[in-house]
């Protein structure tokens, strides 16, 4: 049985058409698309646009986000700064069991579908039981967080990681990093795991995750993606560059630079998403830009853990592909992603308007352009824009909001990103599913009770 749901205005693939009618199947895709119709029946609402994709999430740290704000003097010789971040994290994490994550990332996709975020790719390491042994099922605490997207109704691709080493050069793991380490096989079967289990969910998908190149080698990385077949993969994603210390240890290592080295040994395309990528040259940008890959980047992260702001300017002139995600959820909001990227620019570059697309002359309506083609191919899923056959997943603004009000077409865009920190999301449709509606999820207080207490046990 379809469903209708009818607007007064919406983007389409063509630009914003006015008296939009669509038909929605039982699986959640766009049947078919009416313009310049009047309201007959379904759900009426005023502006809809497409709803945004996070391609970048650890939910754990949901649970610590806010808990690392306070120095604590040099560690190990090094001052604050991500790697004593890093202990910190982990630390937390070595206490999380399956029932913890979950409760957390339902609470943390909740939040996400409430601010617009109608899709999440989640980048998950947390492998093994806290002694370190295989559960029964080797994608028990990936399984959680799908089970978490499902109860909630956010679109989720699984990312399990893949982490066998503890630096360049295969070096051994650290004592802290024992629940993330699979070998080829071993990592192999918690993908397959997932993939069994998304089989009929039309609004999941199932990629990998080698963390990073300290992680991992080539050998080890080039197995699992022959074993596995890289078109039976929604996505290849990977932290790169992300800071200083990575790209010195890289070069010691190698003599290369991180993107360089990839780039060098594995066919990079768009199917893969290159997380951060802090730390570039001009020629790594280039070829990254040139790639059809998509640059991962989440600004208040790596804000957050002073890593550094991605080459952004360069990176947009040349036409690369790029999408956001919020990372630790530091900030569970879109606008703030997309703001701090174009204020980033601005600030570095010393001018306004910075990342406008081509044709385009609304910094607003570029940004979201950009976001969401970057997401679609992040996440191996037909999303990011109405039009049949894609997701039905939707986001209604609030327009009656004084923030809004009298405001059409990219300036109501414009004015959403750039005109002050209220949510205005009013309504999230999910697979043609409304998940969010007048700015609430109908499992809201149970599912923050949940996560209520499971902070208590933690903190036990």
């Amino acid at each position: 049985m379809t469903q209708t749901i009818w607007a007064e205005s919406a983007i389409l693939p063509e630009g914003w058409a006015n008296g939009v009618a669509l038909e929605i199947d039982e699986s959640g895709h766009i049947q078919s698309i009416s313009k310049n119709t009047a309201y007959q029946r379904g759900d009426k609402h005023s502006v809809i646009i497409p709803g945004i994709t996070n391609v970048h999430s650890h939910a754990h740290q949901r649970a610590m986000a806010g808990l690392t704000e306070y120095s604590g003097g040099s560690n190990e010789g090094l001052a604050d700064s991500f790697w004593s971040w890093r202990k910190i994290m982990y630390h937390y994490l070595a206490r999380i069991e399956p029932d913890h994550l979950f409760h957390i990332a339902s609470q943390l996709y909740l939040e996400m579908l409430k601010h617009g975020y109608t899709s999440v790719a989640e980048f998950q390491y947390l492998h093994h039981d806290i002694d370190a042994s295989r559960y029964g099922n080797p994608a028990e605490m990936s399984l959680q967080c799908m089970q978490a997207a499902e109860q909630t109704g956010i679109g989720f691709t699984a990312l399990p990681v893949l982490y066998l080493y503890g630096g360049f050069g295969s070096v051994e793991p650290l004592g802290a990093q024992k629940r993330f380490i699979n070998d080829a096989d071993s990592f192999c079967k918690i993908v397959e795991a997932l993939q069994q289990a998304s089989k009929s969910n039309t609004n999941v998908s199932v990629g990998i995750a080698p963390h990073s190149l300290r992680a991992v080698d080539n050998n080890l990385l080039r197995s699992v993606i022959s074993n596995l077949g890289i078109s039976n993969l929604a996505a290849v994603h990977i932290h790169i560059a992300e800071q200083l210390k990575e790209v010195e240890d890289c070069l010691s290592w190698s003599g290369r630079r991180p993107v360089d080295w990839l780039f060098d040994h594995f066919e990079v395309d768009s199917k893969w998403c290159l997380i951060h990528a802090t730390h570039m040259d001009e020629k790594e940008t280039r070829r990254m830009a040139e790639s059809g890959c998509v640059a991962g980047l989440c600004p208040t992260t790596e804000a957050n853990l002073g890593d550094g702001f991605f080459n952004m300017r360069q990176y947009n002139q040349q036409n690369g592909k790029w999408a956001i995600g919020s990372d630790s959820h530091i900030s569970i909001d879109p606008v703030e992603e997309l703001r701090w990227l174009e204020y980033g620019t601005r600030l570095l570059s010393h001018r306004r308007n910075v990342l406008l697309s081509a044709g385009r002359s609304h910094t607003g309506r570029s940004l979201l352009d950009a976001s969401w083609q970057g997401g679609k191919l992040a996440c191996g899923r037909k999303t990011g824009s109405i039009e049949v056959d894609y997701r039905a997943d939707f986001i209604v603004l609030d327009t009656p909001h004084p923030r809004l009000y009298g405001r059409r077409e990219d300036s109501l865009l414009d004015s959403w990103i750039f005109s002050g920190n209220q949510n205005l999301v009013r309504h999230v449709y999910v697979g043609g599913r409304q998940i969010i509606k007048d700015g609430r999820h109908i499992n809201e207080e149970r599912v923050a009770e949940n996560f209520r207490r499971t902070l208590d046990q933690l903190a036990e």
